[in-house]
């Protein structure tokens, strides 16, 4: 049995952006997102391997809860 995450189908090829992606989207310094994620006060972000990906869906919901 395969699980599928709860993500609209035209969604799923949409790749993870990097740090360097989330900050160019949200206009902030990439140094400013990995203290947000050290203070657990920005958008959610996942580690994939060594690496910290950000689901742009997420991240793009933390910006409309942000108003």
């Amino acid at each position: 049995m395969t699980a599928t995450l709860d993500v609209p189908r035209q969604r799923r090829s949409e790749r993870l952006w990097t740090v360097a992606d989330a900050a160019a989207f949200l206009g902030v310094p990439a140094k400013t997102l990995y203290q947000w994620r050290y203070q657990e006060t920005g958008p959610p972000s996942h580690r994939v391997g060594r690496y910290v990906r950000y689901v742009p869906d997420e991240v793009r919901s933390w910006v409309c809860r942000q108003r």
